[in-house]
């Protein structure tokens, strides 16, 4: 049986285990996995276009996307119940990338990453100066709810905690299938050759418009969960250096696997806490030094390391 064929049961495993490590680990871990599976889902999104030929610059866009429209649903209609606010936010990546889709399924290359990071920072710059929504501040977010009962903080947080790692694993089920389905390899497909997709029957724009589209709803629930997990919304959610950050993190994680997103979100996320901590003001020089290791000698990625392993196995 192919690795491949065990994602199911890998990602059942992983999140019974998350689950269940929710009643032992400190709050500051807890904290630390559900920031580090927001993150994923949007480098899920940056993977889906990555292994289309496409880069984008400005999934920060949705990201931010979602996190605004969780914070106004609580702000300005009264909306609290999680899986509600979690609707919401997927709605807004849909409906908004679903009209910015049929715009950037027409670039490729280049004209596709600055228009992204374009309409990024132009997002950034009006809630900058917007000051219903706090402007370069931004506004805090309401304590999620459940089906209507009344959580305190500890019980709210152990709620998104779980609700996090359910969805996370749906989303990576399911992203897992569209990579194994006709429109997944449709995607790679169109990397490697447009032109030839075309002949096939297959329209590459739609193709791309696709992706997009799904690339946007799991950057929007990203957002959601970041939102919610830290009880505040901001503009820099939507500013360059975030969606840098998630490009950065697809490459260290590897796009040929979904694990390789949450893989990368881990590994970022962790070095850059202890790096941090052991040298704040040169931090950055550390996580470029990483990075720079991690394309040296895992030009694939993180996830990469998979196939030496299986590799020695077999040879074993």
């Amino acid at each position: 049986m192919q690795l491949s064929d065990k994602t199911p049961l890998s990602i059942v495993a992983v999140a019974l285990a998350l689950i269940v490590g929710a009643f032992v680990f400190p709050d500051w871990l807890s904290l630390m996995v559900v920031a580090v599976i927001a993150k994923a889902l949007v480098v899920v999104g940056v993977v889906v276009l990555m292994r289309s030929g496409l880069v984008s610059f400005g999934q920060g866009l949705y990201y931010c996307i979602g996190g605004y429209a969780v914070g106004m649903a609580g702000e300005w209609l009264g909306v609290s119940d999680i899986l509600l606010l979690l609707l919401i936010a997927a709605l807004a990546g849909l409906v908004s990338g679903a009209l910015i889709g049929l715009l950037m399924s027409r670039y490729r290359e280049i004209f596709f990453a600055m228009f992204s990071l374009a309409l990024s920072m132009i997002l950034y710059g009006i809630l900058s100066r917007t000051q219903t929504l706090g402007s370069t501040d931004g506004f805090n977010v309401v304590l999620p709810t459940l089906l209507g009962m009344e959580l305190d903080v500890t019980q709210a947080k152990l709620l998104l905690y779980i609700v996090t790692c359910l969805l996370a694993a749906g989303a990576a089920y399911l992203v897992h299938r569209f990579f194994r389905s006709p429109m997944g390899y449709a995607g790679t497909a169109v990397e490697d050759n447009e032109i030839r997709v075309e002949y096939l029957g297959l329209s590459p724009r739609r193709v791309f418009y696709s992706n997009y589209v799904i690339a946007a709803v799991v950057a929007a629930l990203g957002g959601a969960i970041t939102a919610l997990n830290y009880g505040h919304v901001g503009p820099d959610m939507a500013y360059w250096a975030q969606s840098g950050e998630f490009i950065f993190i697809a490459l260290m994680g590897g796009t040929s696997h979904v694990a390789g997103a949450f893989i990368g979100s881990a590994v970022f996320e962790v070095v850059r806490t202890y790096a941090l901590q052991l040298a704040p003001g040169a931090w950055r020089i550390i996580l470029g030094t990483v990075m720079i290791l991690i394309i040296i000698f895992l030009p694939k990625g993180i996830w990469s390391l998979t196939r030496f392993v299986k590799r020695k196995g077999g040879e074993a």
